[in-house]
């Protein structure tokens, strides 16, 4: 179907524009000499998985066992479960590993350790295990010098289980937005890290992969000294809060909603469309960054961005199309965008607004779409 055949809302992914994302977070990895493990949360689509490995890269990241299985079953054997454990899901970790998968587990607390120890000695088998390590109190992990770090790796051993690695990701890279503060969080992630797989090393322990990531660090960092790989994800589609982090262009942003316009309310300036936040989720990461763009940026059919327009509000299945602050449009809302017009919404958070659809409609340089599954659940 061409896109204007199309019925609303929908996910757009526009290929040309993917491919090119693809293309330079994978030479970039080749140039600084690292392996590339893309995080394929944000996507949960074999078609794009596929082209991110045929670019080069080896094995993927993923934050549910869904995902595991999933890929797992299309043939994609090298995963790291990038999320601690929870104890009540190691026999379903365990299934994968008794069916060929490489699945690689990790943990970030003495407790967590110890209990996929003791299942393993229960059962007689083992599992590769990495150790979360905090770089930027971001979220979870043991900082690079704490004696928990060595505790674990002490407990993993001892308990039959290899301790395989260490991982970090420096979530606070979001916050930022100059290319000094970028590069300097991407030193930090990569020297923490580093910092902690000597650590283990010089007690006895073995620790092959150092494995570091988000997307705006990986496409900051200078060097990559003593790290194995990079791990990321939202640069497949980019979005706006990427954008404003700087790292991409709206150019770039491969990820749109298809609306359409249903109704206009001349006295408010609003001109309503049927998409949402069913559609475009209601993540509001750009509400704290520099350039607030609402619940999405509009588009003409062709992707050129509508200034001076913002979605500014979103019910269930209502989104609210508005001038920007200080400008008027009245009573010639219903000129300037008919009912029946076709837009296309950029999103604030990539993986947010995939996750509101069962599928993506595929966009081609020609126009023509085609329809690619994205599946849900844990």
């Amino acid at each position: 179907m061409k896109l204007d055949e199309l019925d609303t809302p929908a996910a757009l992914i526009d290929v040309p524009r993917m491919n090119r994302n693809i293309e330079r977070m994978q030479a970039r990895m080749n140039a600084l000499g690292v392996r590339f493990r893309p995080h394929v949360k944000t996507t949960k689509c074999l078609e794009v998985v596929r082209a991110q490995l045929a670019a080069g890269a080896t094995g993927i990241t993923v934050s549910t066992l869904k995902e595991a299985e999933v890929f797992f079953a299309a043939g994609i054997t090298d995963i790291l479960y990038a999320v601690s454990i929870a104890p009540s899901k190691l026999p379903r970790a365990m299934a994968l590993r008794q069916q060929g998968c490489d699945l690689k587990l990790v943990v970030d607390s003495v407790g967590a350790a110890g209990e996929v120890a003791k299942f393993c000695t229960e059962l007689g088998e083992t599992f590769e295990v990495w150790i979360e390590v905090d770089t930027d109190g971001h979220r979870s992990g043991i900082a690079p010098e704490q004696d928990a770090l060595l505790e674990i790796g002490r407990i993993l051993h001892d308990g039959g289980v290899r301790p395989g690695g260490v991982m970090t990701h420096a979530g606070s890279s979001y916050e930022l937005h100059t290319p000094e503060a970028l590069a300097a969080l991407a030193g930090q992630e990569r020297s923490g890290c580093v910092r902690a797989a000597q650590r283990l090393r010089d007690a006895g322990f073995p620790c092959e992969a150092v494995s570091v990531g988000s997307t705006p660090t990986a496409l900051s960092a200078g060097k990559l000294d003593g790290v194995t790989e990079v791990r990321a994800g939202v640069y497949v589609f980019f979005d706006l809060v990427m954008h404003n982090v700087g790292v991409c262009s709206t150019d770039d942003i491969a990820l749109s909603v298809l609306t359409t316009v249903i109704g206009h309310q001349p006295e408010k300036d609003w001109v309503m469309l049927d998409a949402g936040w069913m559609a475009m989720s209601r993540d509001r990461g750009t509400s704290k960054q520099a350039l607030d763009f609402g619940y999405g940026l509009p588009c003409t059919l062709d992707g050129t961005p509508l200034t001076g327009w913002v979605l500014s509000s979103a019910n269930q299945e209502h989104g609210i199309l508005s001038p920007a602050p200080g400008t008027r449009q009245g009573q010639h809302l219903a000129a300037h965008l008919p009912i029946g017009t076709k837009l296309r919404i950029l999103p604030n958070h990539a993986c947010a607004t995939g996750a509101q659809f069962p599928e993506y409609r595929a966009l081609y340089a020609d126009g023509e779409t085609t329809v690619w599954s994205r599946f849900h659940g844990w």
